[in-house]
This record gives C-alpha cells, sequence and structure tokens, in this order.
C-alpha cells in the first residue's frame, strides 16, 4: 500500500498561485489514480481533480477547472497540484489520496490519505 506525504500548502493573497506536492513511498505510482481532496472548516471533504494511472484526468467542481493543474512524474513518485488565481473560498486543507486505476470523486473510495496540507487565501 503507497504511503503518501503533502506539502506545498501556506498563506497567500487572492490571485496568488501555489503548488503543493504528493510524495508516495513503498509502491510505484503507476498503477494508481491519486486525487486531491480538501476540506473547509464547517464543511464536507470535497474532491477537487483526480488523475488516473494512464493520465486521464477528472475535475470535479467546476470552480478549479480553469484554475487548477494536476500533473505527475512517476518516476520522481509526485504527484503535482498548481493552483493559480487562487480564491478566499479555496481556503481549506488539501489531502491526496490514492487508489488502483481509475478516479473517482467518492472519499470513501479511496485507501490511502496524505496527512494534508493547509493553503490559505486571504489578505
Amino acid at each position: 500500500q503507497v504511503q503518501l506525504v503533502e506539502s506545498g500548502g501556506g498563506l497567500v493573497q487572492p490571485g496568488g498561485s501555489l503548488r503543493l506536492s504528493c510524495a508516495a513511498s513503498g509502491d510505484t505510482l503507476d498503477y494508481y489514480a491519486i486525487a486531491w481532496f480538501r476540506q473547509a472548516p464547517g464543511k464536507d471533504r470535497e474532491g477537487v481533480v483526480c488523475i488516473d494511472n494512464s493520465d486521464g484526468i477528472a475535475y470535479y467542481p467546476d470552480s478549479v477547472k480553469d484554475r487548477f493543474t494536476i500533473s505527475r512524474d512517476n518516476a520522481k513518485k509526485t504527484v503535482y497540484l498548481q493552483m493559480n488565481s487562487l480564491k478566499p473560498e479555496d481556503t481549506a486543507v488539501y489531502y491526496c489520496a490514492a487508489r488502483y486505476f481509475s478516479c473517482s470523486a467518492l472519499s470513501s473510495d479511496f485507501p490511502s490519505w496524505g496527512q494534508g496540507t493547509q493553503v490559505t487565501v486571504s489578505s
């Protein structure tokens, strides 16, 4: 089973950018779909974007489709989330999660999770 560690969160002003990283260990990433989820205070965890083992990409909220980009480097066992034009409503703890092969918007479909990284968008 793969282990995941997120990094790259922080405080950014509205309109700014951040790149999150999800580093994997314990297994090759070749067979995994990796998703980013986020959870804002008082809200349910929601799927943001996912990349499957064939590099197919699924975006879940329309609000991020033109601003967020997911990519993977299997050789480095790392998945990235580039977030541009950040808005205060993007403030949340961001988690990466892994499951075999295909994407899903449901957090319950993912058995492996990182510990999360805080993203705060505020002036």
